[in-house]
């Protein structure tokens, strides 16, 4: 896989920008207090890099250690918790969601009512903009910008036909994260056993396989990055500081 640069641009006011998708994902990293990270996304709904996700959804997931917060700036956004789907839209209160709740965000079908009155002069279609944001914890794995800008470029990559999507790599990724795949909600004790499974299969038999969480190629801040591999016996290997992958 070719090095790229995951902050491709800076806005006018100095804060980062990272572009995925070939345009049709754009990144900027806001800040927020109390907040590990805290994102204003902005997803062109009819680039031809996004459309496939009205029915490729990213795998359902949860936290553990962090509440996760979506606020709807402009458009519509798809919300699956805990087995039951939800559209937001602007005016609609900020959505909190617990540790430990089965989610995922995904970009729902349009509909010709809401694409007759949301049509945007710019592009050509409709724009959905959110704020994403995540409490902060002292879990050294946890969701932060290391993470998504590994998980963004990583999901790149696998649109541009450069990588495959792979399970094993997605849990090695999640598990840095502190996030974990979700069994289905059916199976007794599925969290507890989806993050076992996270843990035995990502950071320790995806270890010794060669997958690594983190790739400097697509990180900012390697140094941390490297910190949190340390801390595995099994990933510290890839934790070389002045290697570039």
């Amino acid at each position: 896989m070719e090095t790229i640069n995951p902050f491709l641009e800076s806005d006018k006011d100095g804060s980062y920008l990272f572009v995925a998708y070939d345009g049709g994902m754009t990144t900027r990293v806001i800040t927020r207090p109390h907040c590990a990270f805290a994102y204003e996304i902005t997803i062109q709904n009819e680039h031809p890099q996004i459309i496939p996700l009205r029915t490729q959804r990213p795998p359902a997931h949860f936290h553990p250690y962090q509440c996760e917060y979506v606020e709807i700036l402009k458009g519509r956004l798809g919300l699956e918790k805990n087995g039951c789907d939800h559209v937001l839209t602007p005016g609609d209160a900020q959505v909190r969601i617990e540790p430990w709740t089965i989610h995922r965000i995904f970009p729902p079908p349009p509909t010709q009512a809401w694409e007759k009155t949301q049509q945007d002069d710019e592009t050509g279609g409709e724009i959905t903009k959110f704020i994403l944001s995540g409490e902060d914890t002292a879990e050294l794995l946890k969701l932060d910008t290391i993470f998504f800008q590994n998980w963004y470029w990583y999901q790149d990559e696998v649109a541009k036909g450069r990588a495959r999507m792979d399970l094993i790599q997605v849990m090695c990724m999640f598990d840095a994260g502190g996030s974990y795949l979700a069994a289905p909600l059916w199976v007794p004790g599925g969290r507890q056993i989806s993050r076992a499974v996270g843990i035995a299969m990502g950071r320790w038999l995806g270890a010794i396989f060669g997958y690594q969480p983190f790739y400097r190629k697509w990180t900012t801040d390697w140094s941390s990055a490297c910190d949190k591999m340390d801390a595995s016996y099994f990933q510290r290997k890839f934790a070389a500081r002045t290697k570039m992958d």
